[in-house]
This record gives C-alpha cells, sequence and structure tokens, in this order.
C-alpha cells in the first residue's frame, strides 16, 4: 500500500501535476505568471525542480492567442496543462477553446486530437466581485467534446488531474479557491482517478443531495446537522459536469424518494437544473415530492460584504431547505441552524472556514 500524507487540494493538484510530468516529457506548462510567485496559488510551485524549465512557458496577456498555441502544441504531439488565474479569463478564449479544442477530433475524423487541460479558477469572497467570482461550469459543460471536472477533495483532486493530463480529449478543470484549502488523506507518488461522474460521500435514506466542488463541503455540513434531526442524508460530490453519469444518483432516488442539488453556479440553467431534469424523467414514478434546486440568484455578485448575504448558498439554506420538505418542527431547524452559525466561530460572510487563508 502507499503511504499516504494529509495535504490540502491545493497541494495534491501540485503533487499529481508533478508526478504526471516527470513521468511524460510531452507534458508542458503555460500560463500567465508562471513564473510569479503564488505559482498559480502555489499549484504550480517546484515544478522547475524536477522538469527542464523550457517545458515551463510564461505568456503574455493575451488568451486567445496563448489557448490557440496550447491547441496547435497539443495537436503536435505535445501535453499542454494551461492555467487562468480566473475562470473568468477563460471566456477571452472560448472561440478557441469552443470551435478549435473540442471540435477537432470529430471534424478530422479522428486523425486528430486535442489532449490538452486547462485549469480554470473561480474566486470568491473577499471583494472579488462580478468579475472575479463566477462559477461558470454549465457554460464549459454545454459543449460537446469538452469534459469539465470539478474536483472537490484532495484525493480525488491528484487523481483526476493526472486522468485529465492523460486524457486525449480536452479537459476543462474548475478549481474552486475555497477548495484549494480542504484537507484530506492523499497517496504518495502517482496515481489516478476514474473521470467517471458522481461519488457518494455520505450514504442515507431519506434525502439524496447532489453538490458540485465547494458546495460539497456546505452539504456535509448540512448534512451532519440533518442526521441529529433524524434525517439520513446521501450527498454525492458530482466531481465531473461533463460527461454527466448519473446512474448512482438514480438508484439513490430510487431508494429515497427526494432530491435537491446545490450548485456553486447559477440556479437557472445551471447544473442542477439538469440534474432535476434528468432525474425527473427516470425516477418520476418513484419521487414522493418536487425535486429542490439551490444555486446562485438571478444577479451578478456584489463586492461589498454588506450586500453579500443571501447570495451564495450554504449549509443553512441547505438544512433550512430540506427540513422545511421534510416536515421538521421550526424550533429543531433553528436549534440546528445555531449550531451551524457557531461553528464558523464569528468569521466573516465571505470567509467559508477556519481553514481559509486567502486572499482569494
Amino acid at each position: 500500500m502507499a503511504n499516504t500524507r494529509i495535504i490540502s487540494t491545493g497541494d495534491a493538484i501540485r503533487d499529481g501535476l508533478t508526478e504526471i510530468a516527470c513521468k511524460d516529457p510531452s507534458v508542458i506548462f503555460l500560463a500567465e505568471g508562471v513564473a510569479d510567485p503564488s505559482s498559480v496559488y502555489g499549484t504550480i510551485a517546484g515544478l522547475r525542480n524536477h522538469i527542464a524549465p523550457e517545458r515551463i512557458i510564461e505568456m503574455p496577456v493575451a488568451e486567445n492567442a496563448l489557448t490557440g498555441v496550447a491547441i496547435g502544441a497539443a495537436m503536435m504531439g505535445k501535453r499542454p496543462v494551461l492555467s487562468f488565474h480566473r475562470v473568468e479569463f477563460a471566456l477571452l478564449a472560448m472561440e478557441q477553446i469552443v470551435n478549435n479544442a473540442a471540435k477537432t477530433h470529430y471534424i478530422s475524423r479522428g486523425r486528430h486530437r486535442v489532449p490538452i487541460v486547462i485549469r480554470l479558477v473561480v474566486g470568491r469572497g473577499w471583494g472579488q466581485g462580478p468579475e472575479h467570482s463566477q462559477s461558470l461550469e454549465s457554460m464549459f459543460a454545454l459543449i460537446p467534446g469538452l469534459k469539465v471536472l470539478m474536483p472537490t477533495y484532495p484525493k480525488d483532486a491528484k487523481g483526476m488531474i493526472i486522468s485529465a493530463v492523460e486524457d486525449d480529449n480536452p479537459v476543462i478543470v474548475i478549481e474552486h479557491r475555497w477548495c484549494h484549502y480542504a484537507q484530506g488523506v492523499v497517496p504518495d507518488g502517482y496515481f489516478t482517478e476514474p473521470l467517471d461522474g458522481p461519488r457518494a460521500i455520505r450514504e442515507g435514506k431519506d434525502l439524496t443531495i447532489v453538490s458540485s466542488s465547494y458546495m460539497t463541503l456546505e452539504a456535509m455540513r448540512a448534512a451532519e446537522q440533518l442526521e441529529k434531526l433524524g434525517v439520513s442524508t446521501t450527498v454525492f460530490d458530482l466531481r465531473v459536469a461533463r460527461p454527466l453519469i448519473l446512474d448512482r444518483v438514480f438508484a439513490s432516488v430510487m431508494q429515497t424518494g427526494r432530491l435537491m442539488t446545490v450548485d456553486t453556479g447559477f440556479r437557472k440553467f445551471g447544473l442542477g437544473a439538469e440534474i432535476v431534469s434528468e432525474v425527473t424523467a427516470n425516477c418520476f414514478d418513484k419521487l414522493k415530492a418536487a425535486p429542490v434546486r439551490i444555486g446562485m440568484p438571478d444577479h451578478p455578485t456584489p463586492s461589498s460584504r454588506g450586500l453579500v448575504p443571501g447570495i451564495y448558498p450554504d449549509a443553512i439554506r441547505i438544512v433550512r431547505e430540506a427540513s422545511a420538505g421534510l416536515g421538521i418542527a421550526q424550533n429543531k431547524i433553528e436549534y440546528a441552524v445555531a449550531e451551524l452559525i457557531a461553528q464558523r466561530k464569528g468569521l466573516p460572510i465571505d470567509v467559508p472556514d477556519p481553514f481559509f487563508k486567502g486572499p482569494f
């Protein structure tokens, strides 16, 4: 059995990228600020100690151009890992991602492939505001030809980033900064995780929750409180937004009869909407109540802390909506909410947990 360590999701991503870079000399790294001391939030720090410096390429502030360069390199036999400090920066490269990366294999009748990994980081809190805190996974998941990953926990993050680099398809990896500090047990050395979609990280018989990225951490907090209220909850970490494989979710809903989805992105037109649609189509006769979708409101994210309350879903909202649908007494719900508030230890509204170091 491999040795294990307790490390963060951010460190696990760095470990995974280092492992695959040492294993495969065709892996190259491109980013704006690849030589910056922050090293894309530390996730590519120290790579120069393991691979030749010419495989780590500093790129100009020209997102569409550098994405095109990476796609061309992939078509010529390299495996580029392209890192953007914000998911929004990729909006400037959507033509390359949607029309070139995603479609080259199809339009060339399989003669060409684009084994590229594009890392996109979601920022939240600390005044990130409407242009630097968006979670746009549904936009990328819409496109055939792309794979879209959303790792939450360290072990998944390391194994999935290695699998993504080894995959012959273009893979979008959406990393939430609030997940970068989550801790978990991770094996040393090289290993892969299957890109096979939702994974049940908690088993229950009364309610099925499907959550993604950082919201999985909030869903788990909520599930612990719901357990104290007598509600047994299955929690799925979505992990993969495309391909969206929901067989395990269907099986769970067949047993619980209830579904809740919790998105990091917008409620409307989001991943939750697609999951609810598929579950309703496949499990309609087993549903005891209408599925519940929780996500961001139809409004840009404010920068001011004073305007943030009510914008982001959290464990409190999950507990309130789940409990109300299950007929839990109001006084019991408020007791659970009070316990969740106490766990935050007075943290500001835009800081998720004591483990978070910031600044974004």
